[in-house]
């Protein structure tokens, strides 16, 4: 039981060194992060839709 309470005692400890962001800079990291992943979801949409697009060219064609 000692090695959780330690365990427990060296968090807490590690946890009062963090420096923890702004409000702010929270806010505009989030703000970041989800336009980053939505700019590359279209991205990456786009370019599956032309690939299927040429897929289906190049399926449907009489070889």
């Amino acid at each position: 039981m000692s090695n959780l309470s330690n365990y427990f005692k060296a968090t807490l400890a590690e946890m009062k060194q963090v420096s923890w962001p702004s409000q702010r800079q929270a806010f505009l990291y989030t703000f970041l992060v989800i336009t980053i992943s939505v700019l590359v979801a279209l991205f990456l949409s786009a370019f599956d839709y032309l690939f299927s697009l040429g897929i289906d060219a190049i399926v449907s064609s009489n070889i």
